[in-house]
């Protein structure tokens, strides 16, 4: 841990925040000397002050420890770059339209992959009125499911969450030139 770095960071959000470092220190029960001192690069945060430090300043421990949040490029706003998450642990669906570091369960998620549907994950398409009829074969067992069905188009993403032993069958507004994902408990995302 670069004690520079990492004080350098704690000064840069306490500001954005807006808060002096009396109303740090005050917030952490420590001495606004202290927070001086670690902004200065002369000392570190005791362990035990990095949860609260962290909940305060609204940053990760991990980033308050490298003193560096790098963050990301600005969104371009193109909906195709959108990347599906979701949690081995709970089932829970994220969703980001650019770089993100994103955990649940206590756990860092990784972007699922895409993969071309196989015939044991093939759907159907078809046009009905204003809206998409998409039906799959696919089970809809309680350990073997699809999670959800996404469309995705350049400007927006709708996200249908299916549960198991529900039809396999489901009704989604027309979106133009959109591209359909749909995910499965065990074997991952398919895009069609």
């Amino acid at each position: 841990m670069d004690s520079k770095k990492a004080g350098g960071l704690i000064r840069t959000l306490r500001l954005e925040k807006n808060m002096t470092q009396m109303e740090l220190a005050q917030a952490l029960h420590i001495s606004d000397k202290t927070v001086s001192k670690w902004e200065r690069g002369l000392g570190c945060p005791d362990i035990s002050l990095l949860p609260a430090l962290s909940k305060t300043l609204g940053v990760p421990i991990d980033k308050l420890l490298s003193g560096d949040l790098m963050p990301n490029r600005p969104d371009g706003g193109n909906m195709k770059k959108t990347k599906f998450y979701r949690c081995p642990a709970c089932g829970n669906v994220l969703v980001s339209t650019g770089g993100a570091e994103i955990s649940c369960c206590g756990r860092p998620l990784s972007p699922l992959q895409a993969h071309k549907a196989d015939e044991a994950h093939g759907f159907t398409v078809e046009p009905l009125e204003d809206e998409l009829y998409i039906r799959f074969n696919h089970p809809m067992e309680k350990e073997h499911f699809i999670s959800f069905v996404a469309c995705v188009n350049w400007d927006k993403a709708l996200l249908a969450r299916l549960y198991p032993e529900q039809g396999n069958e489901l009704r989604i507004p027309f979106l133009p030139g959109a591209k359909i994902y749909l995910c499965c408990s065990e074997h991952g995302l398919m895009e069609g």
